[in-house]
């Protein structure tokens, strides 16, 4: 009998089965992600991308903390009806940046890949305090404790670290004036020349409407408002087809 006729024996023993399966996929997967290590375009650069500002980046770990990638997705796919309704479909280099990323196919509401800019701060404010009142079929929790609970700006160089260490490009200088930078984002009539000369494209001033202190509703909202608002999306082929 040849080999390929003894295919019985091994479907009987599951200890054989299971030792070659587990080969087999071993050898499949070592196939198809070795050769990611060895490319240095995995993720196409795209012109306007830029770590996130230490306000920014403790809003994004509210945004994780809240579990709020669990009903909103910021995943556009390049379908007609995503990109009509959401905007420009993702790119791989707008995630290129998080730790994790907030893919995912899970929208209990809308996906928030594009909502930066697309609403005021005070609508923000608003809407995460008492959903209904703004969008009376939501059934989002509310998050006004957010605006109540100020925010840890002195381990915000220790956020900043644990990202460069896994590949994030923030520079010593960023690190050294990660809770500066923070601080003068957050609040109005500060000086930002310091955050402006090393982040592009930031939005400055108070966003939780108490400009006496700075709270996590401020980080959210100034993450949120950040969202979708880096790359330049008329330089693309604004005919492209979709699916």
């Amino acid at each position: 009998m040849d080999i390929l006729g003894k295919h019985g024996a091994v479907e009987k023993n599951a200890t054989l089965l299971l030792g070659l399966t587990l080969v087999v996929v071993s050898i499949g997967g070592i196939v198809e992600i070795a050769p990611l290590f060895y490319l240095q375009n995995t993720v196409e650069k795209v012109e306007g991308m830029r770590p996130y500002t230490p306000l920014e980046l403790a809003g994004r770990d509210v945004y994780v903390r809240e579990g709020c990638y669990v009903c909103h997705s910021q995943m556009i796919r390049p379908f007609r009806d995503e990109v009509e309704r959401y905007g420009h479909y993702s790119l791989a280099a707008e995630s290129m940046y998080d730790h994790p990323f907030q893919w995912g196919s899970k929208r209990t509401g809308p996906d928030l890949a594009r909502v930066g800019a697309r609403y005021s701060n005070e609508w923000h404010v608003e809407h995460l305090t008492d959903p209904r009142a703004l969008v009376p079929e939501s059934i989002m929790p509310g998050y006004g404790h957010l605006a109540n609970t100020e925010l840890d700006t002195f381990g915000i160089d220790g956020h900043l670290k644990a990202n460069a260490a896994v590949g994030v490009p923030y520079t010593q200088e960023d690190i050294a004036n990660a809770r500066a930078d923070l601080i003068a984002q957050a609040t109005p009539d500060a000086s930002t020349s310091g955050l402006l000369s090393r982040y592009d494209k930031v939005t400055v001033g108070d966003f939780d409407g108490d400009p006496r202190r700075i709270t996590e509703m401020d980080a959210l909202v100034a993450y949120l408002q950040m969202l979708g608002t880096l790359v330049d999306f008329s330089a693309y082929d604004a005919e492209a087809n979709y699916r």
